[in-house]
C-alpha cells in the first residue's frame, strides 16, 4: 500500500532530486545545493560560512557608492541601474571605509540558480544589526528587498548603509545570510502553542501567542540597573572582521534605569536592549524575529533576524538565550515600559535536523546570551 502524504506538509522535488517536505533547508541540503550548482560560489566556501539553517553571503571585490537606494523592478537588472546611479567605485580587495549615511551596492561572491521549488530570503547577520549597519539584498527582476523567488537564476547584491558607525569592510566580509525554504513551513498559532507546551519556547515571561510568540523588553536589568546601551555618534571606525577590537565606552553609553522601569527613546538614536524572555529554538525548527507593528508605536526592532536551530537549546549549551533588540524611535520620542511587547518570534519547520547546531558544533558568539553588544566590542 502506498503511504499517503500529509495534506499539511506536501512534498516536492528537493535540491538534489530527493523528495522533501515543506520546510527550511538545513546545512547538509545547502551543501548539496552548492555541489549541484544551485548555489554558486565565486570563491571556495569559507570556514564558518555554512550555518545550521543558512549560509553567509560574502562581499565581492568592489563597492559602488550610489545616489540612493533602489529596486531593479520586475524586468530590470541591477547592473543596468548601477550605470546611471553610481557615483564612484571603491576597491574592497584590501579593505575600505564605508561612511555613515552613504549607500553602497556590493556584488556578492554568491549567486543562485534555484530550482522552481525553492525560494530564499536574506537578513543581516546578528553582528551586522548590532552595529546599526542597514543591509539588504537585491536581485535582478525582484520587486522586494531580501526576497528571492523560487526558480531565481542570477547574481545577488548587498545594499549597505552604515547608520551610526563607519565601518571597514573587505572582499569576503560577511554581513548578510540567506535561508532557503520549500513551500510555507511557518507554524500557525495552534501548532506553535503545541510546540511551546512540548519544548518551552520562551521562559521568563508570559507566552503570548498570536501570529508568533510575543517578546517584551526588559527594563529591570542587572543588579546595577543596566538595561541597555545607546550608541555614540562621531566615533572611530569598526572593522567588521575584527572581533574584540573596539573599547565599549568609546562607542556606547550604558543606560541604567532606576525607579520607574521605563525608558524614553530619543528620535533617531540607536539602542541595544534585551528581551525579558529567554528563547529556545529546538533543532527541529528555525525562527525569525519579526518587526513590531508600527501601528502600536513609532519605533521598531531595527534589524529583524534569523535564529538558527539550537539557539538557546540546553543540549547545545544554551539553556535559553535572551534576544538582543536593536531599537530605534522614529520622528518623536517614545516611552518604553518594562514588559512592553516589542516584537514577535515566528517558528518554521526544518526539512530535517541540521548536521550542525548553533552553539554545539560551531563558534557561536551569542549562545546563552543576555544583554550583549556585537562581538567587535571588548
Amino acid at each position: 500500500m502506498t503511504k499517503k502524504r500529509s495534506p499539511s506538509r506536501p512534498e516536492s522535488e528537493g535540491p538534489i532530486g530527493t523528495a522533501v517536505k515543506n520546510g527550511i533547508l538545513p546545512a547538509q541540503a545547502i551543501r548539496a545545493m552548492i555541489s549541484g550548482a544551485a548555489v554558486k560560489l565565486a570563491a571556495p566556501l569559507a570556514r564558518g560560512q555554512l550555518q545550521p539553517a543558512s549560509i553567509d553571503l560574502r562581499l565581492g571585490a568592489r563597492a559602488l557608492r550610489v545616489r540612493a537606494s533602489f529596486l531593479p523592478g520586475p524586468k530590470g537588472r541591477v547592473a543596468d541601474k548601477l550605470k546611471s546611479l553610481t557615483l564612484h567605485e571603491i576597491d574592497l580587495t584590501n579593505g575600505a571605509v564605508l561612511e555613515t549615511g552613504c549607500v553602497y551596492i556590493v556584488p556578492l561572491l554568491e549567486s543562485l540558480a534555484l530550482p522552481e521549488t525553492i525560494a530564499a530570503s536574506t537578513n543581516p547577520k546578528s553582528s551586522t544589526g548590532r552595529l546599526d549597519v542597514f543591509t539588504r539584498v537585491i536581485a535582478d527582476g525582484v520587486t522586494a528587498f531580501d526576497q528571492i523567488p523560487a526558480g531565481y537564476k542570477g547574481p545577488l547584491y548587498a545594499e549597505i548603509c552604515p547608520q551610526t558607525f563607519p565601518i571597514v569592510a573587505r572582499m569576503g566580509s560577511k554581513l548578510t545570510q540567506i535561508r532557503f525554504r520549500v513551500g510555507n513551513p511557518r507554524e500557525d498559532d495552534a501548532a506553535l502553542t503545541a510546540l511551546h507546551r512540548r519544548e518551552t519556547l520562551v521562559s521568563g515571561g508570559a507566552s503570548d501567542i498570536h501570529d508568533g510568540i510575543a517578546l517584551s523588553v526588559d527594563l529591570v536589568g542587572d543588579k546595577a540597573g543596566l538595561v541597555g546601551y545607546r550608541a555614540k555618534r562621531h566615533t572611530g571606525v569598526v572593522d567588521v572582521d575584527a572581533p574584540g577590537s573596539c573599547a565599549v565606552f568609546d562607542y556606547w553609553e550604558p543606560i541604567h534605569v532606576r525607579g520607574e522601569k521605563r525608558l524614553v527613546l530619543d528620535p533617531d538614536q540607536f539602542y541595544i536592549l534585551a528581551s525579558k524572555e529567554a528563547v529556545h529554538i529546538p533543532p527541529t525548527h528555525a525562527a525569525e524575529m519579526m518587526p513590531f507593528n508600527p501601528l502600536v508605536g513609532e519605533f521598531r526592532v531595527h534589524y529583524a533576524g534569523f535564529m538558527d536551530p539550537g539557539f538557546g537549546h540546553a543540549a547545545a549549551g544554551g539553556k535559553g538565550s535572551r534576544v538582543v533588540l536593536e531599537v530605534r524611535s522614529h520622528k518623536v520620542p517614545f516611552i518604553l515600559d518594562d514588559g512592553q511587547i516589542i516584537g514577535r518570534l515566528v517558528y518554521e519547520r526544518m526539512v530535517e535536523v541540521p548536521e550542525i547546531l548553533y552553539g554545539r558544533d560551531m563558534g557561536s558568539n551569542y549562545q546563552a546570551q543576555g544583554l550583549k553588544l556585537s562581538k567587535h566590542f571588548r
